[in-house]
């Protein structure tokens, strides 16, 4: 059950599973808050409080619990209804036990997903005729992950990682080209952005879409994007321009980002000039990603609904019932998925539109 029935009662349920373990029911009652943060621009974070004290003010040794390890796997479900699905897997990366002289201290474990290895350490390297799809493929193997990685088609001479985390380097390499990053357990999905997909689900205002708050703003907008290179073998200039009428989808949307800002204000181009092009098809390639990469910040917005397990990140969703501009499809860019006695289960979510 993914998401709250409201025509039974809004009960929601969790399960904390430290390496393949769960922990018991008894436990779980200690257990105050939890928050599953993703974002499709860094590795995905949970936090999980627990009560230093049980009812009669004994103080629990969970700083000393060895499950908490650093390094250790964990996973969070959230659900409904007696169903559960897995919302996090991941690794232990921190513990922040809270002293207070008024009780038993309490204790947050944090832990990130395994995308968080590829910050460790910082490389210098060179990567020799492999594609962006080939690198990232490599770079998710040796950090002992296993990837899915779409072919991204350009062939480069030689690309150099200098003094760069994996995490800092693959990340730059996937943005230039329209390309996003995300974990699925111990699977790394290196892939185009996905915001021209059909809707994974409705969230409806006064329904199940507590809050919504869209900022639509014409800064940033262009209609045109041309990156300019070199072709050393040749001798030659590359130019490669991309336009209003290149973006991957509308999104439902009758006017573009580019478009909405052009018909008010007049033309507005932007220039990529790198000596590091040197193909006409990696021209063509960062030209098309800029271009998109600012459509679809025309309109960005966060909200609030009742918990939802199949709302995330990287996904596409559709808004009705509020205002007729601002209904429609909007790709879902971050959610945190929380879970505290007070509010029970909720999904807060950051999205982005680049038509209206």
């Amino acid at each position: 059950m993914p998401k709250a029935e409201f025509s039974q009662p809004l009960v929601p349920l969790f399960d904390v599973i430290i390496n393949g373990s769960p922990l018991k029911a008894a436990e779980l009652a200690y257990v105050t808050a939890i928050a599953v943060d993703e974002d499709i621009d860094v590795p995905c974070m949970v936090t999980i409080e627990l009560s230093g004290a049980d009812t009669l003010g004994k103080r629990l040794p969970w700083v000393a619990d060895a499950r908490f390890d650093i390094g250790h796997a964990v996973e969070i479900k959230l659900g409904y209804g007696g169903k559960l699905e897995k919302m996090f897997s991941g690794e232990i990366t921190g513990l922040e036990p809270h002293y207070t002289a008024n009780g038993a201290p309490s204790l947050t474990v944090r832990g990130f997903d395994r995308l968080h290895r590829l910050m460790r350490g910082r490389k210098s390297r060179t990567f020799v005729k492999l594609k962006d799809s080939d690198i990232a493929s490599k770079i998710v193997q040796d950090a002992g992950l296993t990837s899915q990685a779409t072919d991204s088609r350009v062939t480069y001479e030689h690309i150099y990682q200098h003094n760069q985390t994996d995490w800092e380097f693959l990340l730059t390499r996937a943005h230039r080209i329209g390309y996003e990053i995300l974990a699925d357990d111990k699977k790394v999905l290196f892939r185009p952005v996905a915001n021209d997909g059909t809707a994974a689900l409705t969230l409806t205002f006064n329904n199940d879409l507590v809050n919504f708050r869209p900022r639509l703003t014409s800064g940033g907008q262009v209609d045109q994007v041309s990156a300019l290179g070199w072709n050393v073998k040749d001798k030659k200039a590359i130019v490669a321009t991309s336009q209003i009428g290149d973006e991957v989808s509308k999104m439902g949307g009758q006017q573009s980002g580019g478009a909405i800002a052009s018909k008010a204000f007049g033309a507005a181009s932007e220039k990529i000039d790198s000596s590091s092009l040197t193909t006409q098809a990696e021209a063509d390639a960062i030209a098309k990603a800029a271009l998109n990469d600012a459509a679809l910040r025309l309109i960005v917005g966060e909200g609030l609904c009742y918990g939802r397990t199949d709302l995330r990140a990287g996904k596409v969703i559709k808004l009705d019932g509020i205002d007729e501009r601002f209904n429609g499809l909007y790709y879902v860019t971050g959610t945190v998925h929380s879970f505290t006695l007070r509010n029970g289960y909720e999904t807060h979510f950051n999205v982005r539109r680049n038509a209206s």
